[in-house]
């Protein structure tokens, strides 16, 4: 934010997560841009101006992590820390070519200044280029620490093993449009699913098109909406006072206040009530694995990465680019709702040279199963030998 740029601050002590990688030997060389309380999917912040995607420089790079992402895909360093309450890792993970884990809710701690970020929507983890990195890292992260609240179930085996085991034959359902139809999908990205269909088929896994049916209940976004307008409701209150200075609306970005307000309006029972139903649909969700399936299929965008200015907040609708940008990314936050794990894969670029993502779903507390598969699907696209444009 601005507001804290201006100040000059900086953190007092680390995160768990940092804490996690300075003991682990990572060497921390700077830090990396994101939009403001990370509620837009794309990284155009005011404070710091556009992070633009190494693979197209005009577009976008996603967000939130879109400032990891364009470091990570541009080879500045071989991962970044990303968080992920709405899509936030997927996203630019697709949008940049990466690698891009959202672990199961309680799998990573969000402490020590949390117990719950986002309400239980969003956890930490990191983008990489490698499906290897990706699960070594995450043996890093994971893992109860003091006072949380609760924790994933523990592995059975380190993670970074899992990059090199046999998922066996898996049951596998794809999804090729949108939940109710709300959006067409890119031709694009289609034709990326279809692939990976193909490639997951010739791999020895049952692939036909099916999805739970919770995916197609639109009323998960108003429920989710309640979440996050509190959450950023209660972040411009911690910030003011971590830092002892009331901010005010001049001091955010017109769709930061807007969200805020919604929060602001919403009562505590609202509040239980979305969160609530959100643990019901989690429930509706889960019986689609425990009726034989293994993963889910779908697209990680609806499109390939759009211009940079696409999404653009304004006085005169302050919530636009919000919901603008909800048609691009319709298939990421219902797992966070879930606290399901999901990973991005870069399995395609299209004629403009722009990647194409898809997403893999696995039950909770299944990230095991998702790196098995990544893994397979990484030696069959071979996308670790791609180098963007703009490149170390």
């Amino acid at each position: 934010m601005r507001f804290l740029r201006d100040l000059g601050w900086h953190a007092e002590h680390d995160s768990t997560v940092a804490a996690r990688l300075r003991a682990a030997g990572f060497v921390f060389v700077g830090r990396t841009n994101t939009p403001e309380l990370g509620l837009i999917p794309t990284t155009e912040p005011l404070a710091y101006g556009p992070t633009r995607n190494p693979w197209d420089t005009s577009r976008i790079p996603g967000g939130s992590s879109g400032g990891s992402a364009a470091a990570v895909a541009a080879r500045m360093v071989p991962a970044a820390n990303g968080s992920d309450g709405g899509g936030s890792i997927r996203i630019p993970a697709s949008a940049c070519g990466l690698v891009g884990l959202k672990p199961s809710r309680g799998r990573v701690p969000s402490g020590p200044d949390l117990g719950e970020a986002m309400g239980g929507l969003s956890v930490e983890h990191v983008l990489t280029r490698t499906v290897r990195d990706t699960a070594a890292i995450l043996d890093v992260l994971q893992g109860v620490a003091a006072g949380d609240p609760y924790t994933a179930p523990a592995p059975a085996r380190p993670f970074e093993e899992e990059a090199t085991a046999d998922p066996g034959a898996l049951r596998i359902g794809v999804m090729r449009r949108a939940p109710s139809d709300l959006v067409p999908l890119h031709a694009d990205v289609v034709q990326a699913v279809d692939g990976t269909a193909r490639a997951l088929a010739s791999l020895g896994h049952e692939v036909d098109e099916k999805h739970p049916a919770a995916l197609d209940e639109p009323e998960h976004i108003l429920h989710f909406g309640v979440l996050t307008g509190c959450d950023a409701a209660a972040a411009l209150d911690a910030w003011s006072a971590r830092t002892g200075k009331s901010i005010a609306q001049d001091d955010v970005e017109i769709n930061t206040w807007a969200i805020a307000e919604l929060g602001r309006a919403c009562s505590g029972r609202q509040l239980l009530t979305s969160r609530e139903w959100l643990f019901a649909y989690a429930r509706r969700m889960a019986e689609w694995w425990l009726v034989g399936y293994d993963l889910l299929l779908t697209p990680t965008l609806t499109a390939p990465p759009p211009p940079i200015g696409t999404f653009v907040a304004t006085p005169e609708n302050p919530l636009g680019a919000g919901a603008a940008a909800s048609f691009l990314v319709p298939f990421t936050p219902p797992f966070n709702a879930t606290g399901q794990p999901a990973i991005s894969l870069p399995v395609a670029w299209n004629g403009e040279g722009l990647p194409i993502g898809v997403q893999l779903v696995a039950s909770y507390g299944h990230e095991e199963v998702l790196i098995r598969v990544a893994a397979q699907l990484e030696q069959a696209f071979g996308w670790t030998e791609r180098r963007a444009p703009v490149s170390a």
